[in-house]
């Protein structure tokens, strides 16, 4: 028997269903664990990228290949007259005219295939970033709102091939013996960019975004602009180390505190036109490097002195690995210059600025977005 209708009843009316948990979560989210794998993929393939070119530039191998040939470059030379051909190609340049005169074709092989690898790995990255970007956009598994962070990634990547070249060819010039510092700082500065773009992306796909939206509400805003400062000064940091290694600054002054006796190293801005110096002068690009390891030094413990009033025990344990490893690092800096930065230490104070500038961002990340504990902390 048919139930009566209410006459103030819709006939369109039905059943409302409730409103599934967890909804906030699924919508939009994509595939955020695998697309979060493959960026971590990427990430250690750039701290490797790093760590082989501060090798490559260690052992001076940067100028071995004198052409940029992004495709057929990445087949290396097959047979003893293709390696005679580069061989030929290298002694042309003043490196080998002023430097490496009567290198050997088996001392160039070895220069070479340290900057054969390291485009290659370039090359590499590249097409991981591809293959995974289009895969992920193609099965539509991209979360909302990602898809633009996802495809800078490797438009930068793209622009550090571009960069890669401008820098080697400023070493090709007549006169040049190395690349040009500024040119190599603007190579590691944008490397550095790449990896900590990198590191944001994979804390932040590591968790929901419901659990970000909630603890956004709780950021620490005082450690979030502190940390960022300290960011900016460890990025400065970084790229005078890039103006160190382009000169061979670390191997001059191996003394410490002082510099050849004195607080400052003797002419200072002894080049001209004086702007020169700062980036030419190895005493005074040395000096720069130790006087902003200080100011990083000091404002890092003012910021870890700050993080340790913070009533949340993550946050106080991210920056004590950053004061620990600021610490280390500085003592890292020390030993490079009393041994004249040879290159097992100068790779080894490279990977430190690595570490230091992840832990960097992690903490920041973890004071903008706290992960929630329990009362009794």
């Amino acid at each position: 028997m048919a139930t009566k209708r209410s006459i103030f009843e819709e006939v369109g009316d039905s059943p409302k269903q409730a409103a599934a948990p967890g909804a906030i979560n699924r919508a939009g989210q994509g595939a955020r664990g695998a697309i979060r794998g493959w960026l971590l993929a990427l990430l250690a393939m750039v701290m490797v990228m790093i760590v082989v070119g501060g090798l490559t530039r260690l052992t001076d191998s940067g100028l071995a290949i004198t052409e940029w040939k992004p495709v057929t470059g990445a087949i290396p030379p097959v047979g003893a007259q293709a390696w005679e051909s580069e061989f030929a190609k290298y002694q042309e340049i003043p490196e080998y005219q002023l430097q490496n005169k009567g290198m050997t074709l088996s001392e160039f092989k070895t220069i070479y295939w340290w900057e054969w690898g390291h485009r290659q790995l370039g090359r590499l990255i590249g097409l991981v970033w591809a293959v995974g970007f289009l895969g992920f956009v193609a099965a539509r598994k991209v979360p909302t709102g990602w898809t633009g962070r996802l495809f800078g990634i490797g438009a930068l990547i793209g622009v550090q091939g571009a960069i890669g070249w401008w820098m080697v060819s400023s070493g090709l010039g007549d006169g040049m013996l190395d690349v040009a510092s500024y040119r190599l700082a603007t190579h590691l500065g944008l490397a550095f960019v790449i990896l900590g773009l990198l590191v944001v992306y994979a804390l932040r796909l590591g968790r929901a975004q419901a659990d970000l939206m909630q603890a956004r509400r709780s950021a620490n805003t005082g450690l979030v602009r502190l940390s960022t400062v300290l960011i900016g000064l460890a990025f400065v940091q970084i790229i005078l180390g890039a103006l160190v290694a382009g000169i061979d600054a670390g191997r001059g002054y191996p003394d410490w505190p002082l510099m050849a006796g004195g607080f400052l190293p003797p002419n200072p801005l002894d080049i001209e036109p004086m702007w020169r110096n700062f980036f030419e002068n190895d005493g005074l690009v040395q000096f720069m490097h130790r006087m902003a390891g200080y100011t990083l030094f000091a404002y890092g413990i003012f910021v870890f002195l700050r993080a340790r009033r913070s009533a949340n025990r993550k946050i106080r344990a991210a920056f004590h690995g950053v004061i620990g490893m600021m610490f280390l690092q500085m003592v890292l800096g020390v030993f490079t210059v009393l041994y004249s930065a040879p290159w097992h230490i100068a790779i080894v104070h490279q990977i430190g600025a690595i570490v230091l500038w992840m832990l960097i961002l992690r903490a920041r990340n973890l004071s903008q977005y706290p992960i929630s504990q329990s009362v009794r902390g």
